[in-house]
Order: structure tokens, then C-alpha cells, then sequence
């Protein structure tokens, strides 16, 4: 390991002090407020490789400066809108029409139950509703007469000993 500071290093991080309210502008410019750590990643990218090109005959480096992390952003910004718009997610009415891939293998209510050795009786109640009665917490709290908080401590401790139980 080096002991002495890498003066490159020190002038940039400067350069980052000095420029810091600029990109935080720059960023708030551009209405950003997802993805702000990548975003400002990115600017501090463009605030290195500006320093790196820069051209002392064609103009001020601040200007500059602005110019290409502007630049940078608005391309990053682009390319996560188009990202965006590749993925496409189905609206609820397709997953009625989506057909079960195994509709002649009923879920055996003996096998389920064979899972459930070592679950209270309310635990049990929930693995039960919820898989073979595709109930909601709420719906289960309802018929249960309980709060929907006691129906997902149920959860959380069916849960966890399910998870633990050993496989055999």
C-alpha cells in the first residue's frame, strides 16, 4: 500500500467540492428524483472526464463543465425511460385469462397438512386459507374475528417454522 496521497485524487475531490451545488442543479434541472445515488454517480463520471478533456483554448471550464454533465445525465436519463419502456408488465385483466399449467393435479388438502405438524392451530389456519382457499388477510381476519395484525403474526410464525422444518 502507497503512504503517500495520489495528488490526482486530491485535486478532483476539489473539484467535486467545488462543483457539487452545480450538479445537485443540474439534477434538480431535470426534475430527477429516482435513482438520485445513480444519478450523481454518473455526474461525478462526467465532472472527471470533462476535467480530463477539457480544452482551456475553446472556453471556461465551467461552462463546460455544465455542458457535458448536463449531457451525461440527459443520456442516462434517456436510456433508463427506454430501458423502462422495453419491460412491459400485464394488467391484471391477463392473469385471469392466463389458464393453470396443471389443472388436473388438485392440491391435496392430506399432503398440505403433513407440512403443517408443529404450527399452532391459528398458523394452520393461515397456510389452509391461503393456499387451498386462496384467502386474503383480510378475509381470513374477517372470518376468524380477529385484526389483520394477528393474522400476519400468524404468518410470520408459520413462516418461520416452515422454513426450519428439515427436509426429509
Amino acid at each position: 500500500m502507497l503512504s503517500r496521497k495520489d495528488p490526482a485524487m486530491d485535486s478532483f475531490n476539489q473539484l467535486v467540492e467545488q462543483y457539487n451545488p452545480m450538479i445537485h442543479k443540474i439534477m434538480h434541472s431535470l426534475h430527477l428524483y429516482r435513482n438520485l445515488d445513480e444519478f450523481y454517480q454518473a455526474a461525478l463520471i462526467a465532472l472527471w472526464e470533462a476535467d480530463n478533456r477539457f480544452n482551456p483554448e475553446k472556453g471556461s471550464f465551467t461552462n463546460y463543465a455544465y455542458t457535458y454533465i448536463k449531457g451525461k445525465l440527459l443520456m442516462e436519463l434517456s436510456q433508463k425511460n427506454k430501458d423502462e419502456t422495453m419491460v412491459t408488465y400485464p394488467k391484471e385483466e391477463y392473469w385471469e385469462t392466463v389458464q393453470d399449467q396443471n389443472p388436473d393435479i388438485p392440491f391435496d388438502a392430506e399432503i398440505l397438512l403433513s407440512y403443517c405438524h408443529g404450527l399452532t392451530e391459528k398458523e394452520t389456519k393461515w397456510v389452509v386459507g391461503v393456499i387451498l382457499h386462496d384467502q386474503s388477510m383480510k378475509d381470513l381476519a374477517v372470518e376468524e374475528n380477529v385484526s389483520v395484525s394477528a393474522v400476519k403474526q400468524w404468518k410470520i410464525g408459520a413462516l418461520q417454522k416452515l422454513r426450519n422444518m428439515p427436509l426429509n
